[in-house]
């Protein structure tokens, strides 16, 4: 079985707390922000964390507290993997009451398809209290009997505090505290978030707009934090985090990750160029750190502003993101499709992940029905004329030599794109297959040094092959 809940190497975990709903669309996003800023703000040393496949949440994290936010996600990585990313998070706060703020994703029970992978799964794994944040609107002691189900349903799952959101007024609230305290009076409220518009952030097909084109995200961050500050004890939650035994950042903080852990996925280079702006904005923080702890240079380009790689690098890595916003300015980047060919001509490692490889392709589609040229350096042709929602995790066995590893390799992530393929021809890139174990075909391509798919990347497992 691919998920871990103990070590190999006997190490306690890090020091942590998980926010998690009953739902998606609960508050829990807003919720984790403003707590973060507050948290920050008081003076409490605080790291962030995502549960599960997520670019968009953990770029917000990382305004809301000042540092990187790094993905944990218990299908794609092990325990150890989770835990020694933690602890090197934690050891940059430089604070030895550091803790852990993770955000988890749609419902606390909710995962693969497959049942794995939920938020539940990494705080059971990683022995991390829950704070439960529940949206009360229209319900007062039916909220209580939600509470209690979800504090139930799995021994090892401990519900150790709970927020209630939209809370519509103070009678409302009470109503509430005393159902649960009659029924739940050893599980705290630890906050109760009344109702408020300032509490909201714009959205699109992905998800939230990205940090980087919200204007004024601090602003909103600030007015937040004030509304969690009021509304929550800061203090008592902090302690639900010092309550728990045996925890501690020492014991991997400064301990050599091994390079199966470091860079579970090999470097593809020694000078990697990253394509990075609004167009491309979806790497993975932990995968960049892990080649960079293997010894690669990293530099970063944005194709948007027509830049090209760094003609020294031996590799390109050109993420997802939302090409399909920006295909006019993608198209007109003359500097930048004339130095992706060149050093695809020269025999430099190209990759291109979901939006990536629809760049790398010969034409994408719009959502008006009007067809850019892209790259030209995969025979694949995309569109989002009719859009269809592809998501879920994906377990991939590559087709071919990559310096990712050899033919046979298992390399593990997700997919989540509303592209449609109107045309893909070539060599395949891999083979995958679903959280289920579903054969899903051959997927991607790859034509001499260059190659990509729609497929995320987040773990190498080889033990799963």
């Amino acid at each position: 079985m691919h998920n871990k809940t103990s070590g190999t190497s006997g190490a306690p975990s890090p020091r942590g707390i998980v926010i998690a709903a009953p739902s998606s669309n609960s508050g829990k996003t807003v919720i984790t922000l403003a707590l973060l800023r507050a948290l920050k703000r008081s003076g409490v040393a605080v790291a962030a964390a995502k549960t599960g496949p997520d670019y968009i949440d953990p770029a917000f994290q990382a305004a809301a507290c000042g540092a990187s936010c790094i993905n944990l996600d218990s299908w794609a990585m092990d325990r150890d993997q989770i835990q020694t990313l933690v602890a090197r998070q934690l050891a940059d706060q430089r604070d030895e009451n550091a803790f852990m703020v993770c955000e988890g994703v749609m419902g606390l029970f909710d995962g693969a398809a497959n049942g794995i992978g939920s938020t539940a799964d990494l705080a059971a794994m990683m022995n991390w209290p829950v704070v439960l944040v529940v949206d009360v609107k229209g319900q007062s002691a039916s909220a209580a009997a939600l509470i209690s189900g979800f504090a139930t349903f799995r021994a090892e799952t401990r519900i150790a505090g709970v927020i209630l959101n939209r809370v519509g007024s103070d009678r409302h609230k009470q109503m509430i505290m005393d159902a649960c305290a009659k029924h739940l009076p050893n599980i705290p409220i630890v906050g109760a978030v009344r109702r408020s518009t300032d509490l909201t952030l714009p959205e699109r097909h992905l998800g939230l707009v990205q940090a980087g084109e919200h204007r004024e995200l601090d602003d909103f961050l600030d007015r937040a934090a004030d509304i969690i500050a009021q509304d929550v004890d800061l203090t008592g939650f902090a302690q639900l985090v010092s309550s728990q035994s045996s925890l501690t950042t020492q014991s991997t903080a400064n301990e050599p990750m091994p390079l199966g852990q470091s860079a579970d996925i090999s470097p593809m280079g020694q000078h990697i160029a990253i394509a990075r702006d609004t167009a491309f904005a979806f790497a993975y923080r932990h995968l960049l750190d892990g080649w960079a702890r293997a010894g690669a240079t990293l530099s970063f380009f944005s194709p948007l502003n027509d830049e090209v790689p760094d003609p020294t690098a031996d590799a390109i890595y050109l993420p997802g993101g939302y090409p399909e916003l920006f295909a006019a300015e993608l198209a007109d980047a003359s500097q930048f499709k004339a130095a992706m060919r060149t050093a695809a001509q020269n025999g430099v490692t190209i990759y291109g992940e979901c939006g990536g490889y629809m760049v790398l392709g010969e034409s994408l589609i719009d959502a008006n029905g009007d067809r850019y040229e892209m790259l030209g350096l995969l025979a694949v042709e995309t569109s989002f004329a009719a859009r269809k929602l592809h998501l879920g995790y994906r377990q991939a066995t590559l087709a071919q030599v990559t310096p990712f590893g050899p033919a046979g390799t298992v390399v593990r992530g997700h997919e989540f794109h509303y592209a449609s393929t109107l045309s893909e021809n070539g060599t395949p890139f891999c083979h995958m297959k679903n959280a289920m174990g579903d054969d899903l075909g051959a997927a991607g391509l790859m034509r001499g040094t260059v190659f990509g798919s729609f497929f995320h990347v987040i773990s190498a497992r080889p033990e799963d092959a």
